[in-house]
């Protein structure tokens, strides 16, 4: 194997210019759980590795006194789960970035890894997107935001530009009546990748849908912001047929492939179902019963 140059950076900047300086030789260590296993297979073969986790601003979560959340893209599962508020407040995305590995790997994998990985099934994605979340990255140019379905651009690719490194999440307030869910649908019991898997964040106000967002994962190229089922949440009281709206809303989103775990007519029928399941479980949480 060639030599690899391991550059532990304490502040952004520095860890800017060295990403940038080495161009496509370089790739970002924010916890390793999926870099260090496609090293080992091959799959990648980086001439420098910048590990992030030194920086205090890639591993901060903090509570905005309006209630949004700003976590670091190298926090690790584990830490979300530890935090005293996170999990109340987004018990959905908690959902999926809990969902990434096992035990041992929630001490390092992180949801900043999940979204650069670009993996269609990447769990943390979906229900990112159900909340709104919005990215900060920054590069030699400068910082900017993106929502994080503008993140990925298909299997293993990203939008970011040349030189660019994913920052942090915001994830926005939440008016009373709100909270979020996400299920995923797998082959085995555990440690599995997504057959399908939705995320669903809303806001019930009087018994009435006042606001919705769904995240679609698994079954297209990238993690989708299925608008359509959103919108056919909104004003009704999440009745059959909001819910039946809302489902064939994601079946039509879906553009899956045939793999081994699972046939295109089975992931696009399980979306459905998925959606129906995740709205209630939502709802459930949001009117605290």
């Amino acid at each position: 194997m060639a030599d690899i140059r391991y550059l532990a950076p304490q502040s952004l900047d520095e860890a800017i210019g060295a990403f940038a300086a080495a161009g496509s030789a370089a790739r970002i260590l924010a916890g390793g759980t999926d870099l260090l296993v496609q090293m080992r297979s091959g799959v990648v073969k980086p001439g420098v590795i910048v590990d992030i986790k030194k920086i205090a601003e890639m591993t901060a979560i903090k509570e905005g006194a309006d209630g949004s959340f700003v976590i670091g893209a190298a926090a690790s599962g584990m830490a979300l789960y530890e935090h005293p508020r996170f999990g109340k407040v987004w018990p959905g995305v908690l959902e999926g970035i809990n969902l990434i590995g096992s035990k041992q790997v929630q001490g390092r994998a992180s949801p900043g890894g999940n979204l650069m990985n670009g993996s269609p099934a990447g769990d943390s994605v979906p229900a990112m997107i159900a909340a709104g979340a919005i990215v900060t990255v920054q590069g030699p140019n400068g910082r900017r935001e993106l929502k994080v379905e503008d993140v990925p651009a298909g299997p293993g690719r990203t939008n970011l530009k040349p030189g660019e490194i994913l920052v942090s999440f915001k994830l926005p307030s939440r008016p009373s009546g709100s909270s979020d869910a996400y299920l995923r649908m797998i082959p085995r019991t555990e440690m599995d990748i997504a057959v399908v898997g939705i995320g669903v964040s809303l806001t019930i106000k009087d018994g009435v849908c006042t606001a919705a967002r769904v995240g679609l994962g698994a079954v297209a190229p990238t993690a989708l912001l299925v608008e359509a089922a959103g919108k056919a949440l909104v004003g009704s009281k999440l009745d059959d047929a909001a819910l039946e709206k809302a489902a064939e809303a994601c079946r039509a989103a879906c553009r899956p492939i045939d793999d081994k775990r699972g046939t295109i007519a089975y992931r696009i029928k399980t979306a459905g179902v998925l959606l129906k399941r995740t709205t209630a479980i939502a709802a459930k949480r949001a009117t605290g019963k």
